[in-house]
């Protein structure tokens, strides 16, 4: 029970909390209710069947108390009120006042009592319904009274009084569930607000805060979570300016090195084979340490920009043949459809870059590119790119994208990169409201993917 209940949501537990509660208070006063009215009703009744039964007996007595007068003869001239039968036993005979009713009706117990000279009263079920029977002894007449009293419409009121609480029951109860919704939708709407804060701020949005509140149970929560995220945003606002200076301040002396080397390498003819060995060694770092300081600066562009140029349409189909061209791989590994409309809205310079890291990780990482492909989904625009190396475990599809991960295969190659272009891949889709992904090519190998909203024609 109680971990059904742990696998439900907040606002369902609320609800059922309070359609519970106000249930069992229903049946608790529903129940003491139905009680109490019961009790009166039948004590009330018993009473006034009471009353007419002494009645009844007095008018009875006289009638006997006149010499000659047969039992009979005096119960036909009775009149019993209230609908009620009468049954007399006198002398080991019986007299009833209708043939419904007799010796039988009366039980053995009370016709004790009542030899005994006690007025006694009973309860009793029978086919035709529930009967109060009534006895009183007639001393002065040699006689016992009994009066049969129905109670078959007390009983259809007990039903009905029933019925009618059982519904007010239920009413409530629903009462009940419809306040728990109201209540739970107002307990839940703030953490709702939150989340959807909270997951605004994780695409991106810095600028997202919550508004204020005078609930002075929601001030604190509010003024936290703003604060929380306004340093946030200058911690994250700081990082990046400071990769940014740092990769900028490294591009002047990396620039002085790099013609440094030209300058060695085209004189690399008077060296030594161990000073031309050295010198291709020191031209591989360079070029290394360029690149990685390249995917520095655009990792700090990304962090430190609160909102990419995305007003403008790009044809990805058209951006995706420009960067093969550049990067001299041949046109024939590129399948697009010519019908479908590629067009997205986005930052030109960041999606170049996506695509050109795609390809060079498949050239440098996984023996070479075998296929692109540009296609039209539903919504959205997806460029795959295939390699033809072994794959990516299961394992490593999601950890690659990760900044400065490498997989085993470049972490025993010292000129591969820093681990970074998959993680621009990552930042430059979900900044343009995509995602990118790893898995198996249908024809081997990896394949790289990232997906984009398709503009609105």
């Amino acid at each position: 029970m109680s971990a059904a209940l742990g696998a439900r949501g907040l606002r369902a537990r609320i609800v059922l909390g309070f359609a519970v509660g106000t249930l069992l208070v229903s049946v608790v006063l529903v129940s003491v209710t139905f009680l109490l009215a019961r009790s009166y009703l039948l004590d009330q009744r018993e009473a006034f069947v009471l009353r007419q039964a002494f009645a009844d007996a007095n008018v009875l007595n006289m009638h006997l108390s006149t010499a000659g007068t047969e039992v009979g003869d005096a119960l036909g001239d009775l009149i019993p009120s209230g609908g009620a039968d009468v049954v007399v036993s006198s002398e080991g005979s019986w007299f009833s006042s209708t043939l419904d009713v007799g010796a039988r009706d009366v039980p053995a117990e009370l016709q004790e009592v009542v030899d005994s000279g006690s007025v006694a009263t009973v309860r009793v079920d029978t086919a035709e319904g529930p009967r109060l029977v009534v006895g009183v002894p007639l001393p002065s007449a040699g006689a016992a009274f009994y009066e049969v009293a129905p109670l078959s419409e007390l009983e259809q009121v007990l039903h009905t009084l029933a019925a009618v609480l059982g519904a007010g029951a239920l009413a409530a109860t629903a009462a009940g569930a419809a306040f728990g919704g109201w209540a739970s939708r107002r307990a839940v709407q703030p953490l709702e607000q939150v989340a959807g804060a909270a997951t605004r701020i994780a695409g991106g949005d810095l600028a997202t805060r919550l508004a204020e509140t005078d609930d002075p149970d929601l001030v604190a929560i509010v003024a936290s979570f703003n604060s929380m995220v306004d340093a946030l945003a200058a911690r994250i606002e700081r990082d990046a300016r400071f990769v940014g200076d740092v990769s900028h301040e490294l591009r002047s002396p990396l620039t002085t090195l790099v013609t440094s080397v030209e300058v060695l390498s085209a004189r690399r003819h008077e060296l030594s084979p161990r000073a031309q060995q050295a010198l291709g060694m020191v031209e591989s770092e360079l070029g290394r340490f360029r690149r990685t300081l390249d995917d520095l600066l655009q990792l700090a562009r990304l962090d430190g920009a609160a909102e990419l140029d995305r007003t403008r349409a790009v044809s990805l189909s058209a951006l995706v043949r420009e960067v093969l061209l550049r990067c001299r791989i041949s046109e024939e590994h590129l399948l697009v459809d010519p019908d479908a409309d590629t067009t997205v809205e986005g930052d030109k310079t960041s999606l170049e870059r996506a695509v050109r890291n795609l390809l060079e990780n498949a050239a440098q990482h996984g023996d070479g590119v075998r296929e692109v492909r540009v296609e039209h989904r539903d919504a959205a625009v997806l460029v795959t790119v295939d390699d033809a190396g072994a794959g990516v475990a299961p394992e490593d599809r999601e950890r690659i994208f990760e900044r400065f991960a490498r997989g085993p295969r470049a972490a025993r190659r010292s000129s591969s990169g820093a681990g970074l272009g998959l993680a621009i891949v990552a930042e430059t889709a979900a900044r343009h409201g995509g995602a990118a992904w790893c898995c198996d090519a249908p024809s081997g190998g990896a394949r790289f993917a990232f997906s984009l909203p398709r503009s609105e024609p």
